[in-house]
């Protein structure tokens, strides 16, 4: 929960640095708090999150994108947020050698994974699932299926649709439950338990570190 915390304020700061810290006037925010909400993150870290983005001492994080190869050649990609370049991809490549990986070179695995927004609504009871997507195809949404461990609508669209679904969220009512960005493979790779232990290992690693925001892989 604390790093969920950490990832959720980390995206807060760069949220209120580029759009302003009015929810009202910053779309990204607002689905930002949702997220907090949705994540039982308290008030006073999120309202400490916006305050310390508006502070002259908060240094720009800057998003970084890794890839690199892991054990028995499963692919991985890192989003991490960082104040610190250097320290990120020498720590991130440390990862990669000390569990038979290799950290590459940008660009080398985007074609194993779409890039998607995905939207998180309430399901409520005159929601008509169908009518909905036929609805929502016009401002990029792909895909929509109710959770059924969370009984919420997800809502899945082209990366570049973010801006459109959402505000068609909104000015229809829809309750927005939380917004985020995710990568999907494009192909799988199946392993045996052991090569799967052995991933998962290096994961463990990757996902500890404090500048790491999101990984993805083509395990299935």
């Amino acid at each position: 929960m604390s790093k969920t915390f950490t990832r959720i304020g980390k995206d807060i700061v760069m949220a209120v640095k580029a759009g302003g810290s009015d929810p009202n006037n910053n779309s990204r925010l607002r689905a930002l708090i949702q997220n907090a909400k949705a994540a039982n993150m308290p008030k006073d870290n999120v309202e400490r999150a916006i305050k310390r983005a508006t502070s002259k001492d908060q240094e720009d994080y800057k998003e970084m994108v890794y890839e690199g190869k892991g054990p028995h050649g499963i692919a991985i990609l890192i989003e991490a947020t960082t104040d610190n370049t250097n320290r990120t991809v020498a720590n991130i490549r440390s990862y990669f050698n000390k569990k038979g990986g290799s950290l590459g070179t940008s660009g080398m695995l985007d074609f194993l994974f779409d890039r998607k927004c995905v939207f998180k609504i309430a399901n409520e009871v005159n929601i008509d699932l169908e009518e909905l997507e036929f609805e929502m195809i016009d401002v990029g949404a792909e895909e929509l299926f109710i959770d059924e461990e969370t009984n919420e609508i997800n809502v899945y669209g082209e990366f570049s649709a973010y801006g459109a679904i959402q505000q068609f969220l909104e000015e229809k009512g829809y309750e927005l439950k939380g917004a985020e960005f995710t990568r999907i493979p494009t192909e799988l790779k199946e392993l045996t338990e052991e090569q799967v232990a052995d991933v998962d290992k290096l994961l463990e690693l990757i996902e500890g570190d404090d500048d790491v925001q999101n990984v993805y892989t083509n395990m299935k």
